[in-house]
């Protein structure tokens, strides 16, 4: 459907997914998407040319539909082509008409069966199935739960999220019911990524203890890693005589600082899948590795069956 070779997404991580990034991934044959949410609509726009310089291969933009200027970016995909868009943080409806005029695929990210039901009705070409597991924005249900049951639901293709991150996360994924899956964290080390060392080394650092989960009480839970900021968030959060509009200026640029100034007043976004990303590689070799590692998951359970029977 998207002229793809390789079943793998790349997420379009907010101040990280840019035309370096994408290009690697999709030049090695999945999906490079370019976030849109990168200081303004012709920057993004920058962005999109830059990609189609490094790469002849077919690749997208993420949409945050929160964002202040997505009337504008809407427009914009549409005047310079682009032909998939994954899109986020609410409902696409609106302009839908627009871009299915304009031949474009469009890949809502959904964290519900309620709201991956409403992605179909409205016409989108499939879904991101997202867990709880991703970094970032996250809901409440996870990938193991989450996946099979959205697959079960739509007729439309599937793209399972949330804690993938090697070829045994794929071939998982594959056992539920997706057609793909999308990848955030392990490209966060990716030698194309342009994200600030200092965010890589804490990647590379990371356990299976290492992220949490703050914003919950202002209804817009995010994924990161444990820094003194998420702890002076958390912090923030539990006391009640500190206001919502407080918390959310704390917040304000956060991740901002995490990428591109390594600052540790910022937001380090990560999935729980942090502590599995061990070195930092080409976007080609981790394509690669992602695909290959579940065709040799795959192949050693199918002997096994083989030789139990």
């Amino acid at each position: 459907m998207l002229g793809i070779a390789y079943p793998v997404f790349q997420g379009g991580m907010a101040w990280v997914a840019d035309a370096s990034l994408a290009a690697a991934v999709s030049n090695a044959g999945g999906l490079g998407l370019i976030s849109a949410i990168n200081a303004g609509t012709e920057a993004v726009r920058s962005e999109i040319r830059k990609c189609r310089e490094m790469t002849d291969k077919p690749f997208g933009v993420n949409i945050m539909l929160q964002a202040p200027n997505v009337a504008e970016i809407a427009e914009m995909v549409v005047e310079e082509g682009v032909k998939i868009l994954t899109t986020g943080a609410g409902s696409p409806a609106k302009y839908m008409p627009l871009w299915k005029e304009a031949g474009i695929k469009v890949i809502p990210v959904v964290a519900s069966v309620a709201l991956a039901l409403k992605m179909q009705q409205i016409g989108a070409d499939a879904v991101v199935a997202e867990g709880g597991e991703s970094g970032g924005h996250v809901g409440e249900l996870h990938t193991m739960p989450l996946v099979p049951q959205v697959v079960d639901a739509l007729d439309i293709p599937v793209v399972a999220a949330g804690g993938i991150c090697d070829g045994r996360g794929v071939a998982a994924a594959f056992m539920l019911g997706a057609d793909a899956v999308q990848v955030g964290t392990r490209f966060l080390v990716a030698e194309e990524c342009n994200v600030h060392q200092a965010y890589k080394d804490k990647i590379l650092r990371a356990t299976d203890i290492s992220t949490t989960v703050t914003g919950k009480s202002l209804g817009h839970p995010v994924r990161s890693l444990k820094t003194p900021f998420s702890k002076s968030l958390a912090k923030m959060e539990s006391d009640p005589t500190t206001s919502p509009e407080d918390i959310m200026a704390f917040g304000t640029g956060a991740l901002r600082k995490a990428v591109q100034e390594g600052d540790d007043n910022g937001s380090y976004m990560a999935g729980e899948c942090a502590g599995m990303v061990k070195k930092a590689e080409s976007a080609k070799e981790i394509v690669e590795d992602l695909i290959l590692g579940a065709e040799r998951v795959i192949e050693n359970m199918l002997k096994e069956r083989m030789n139990y029977e």
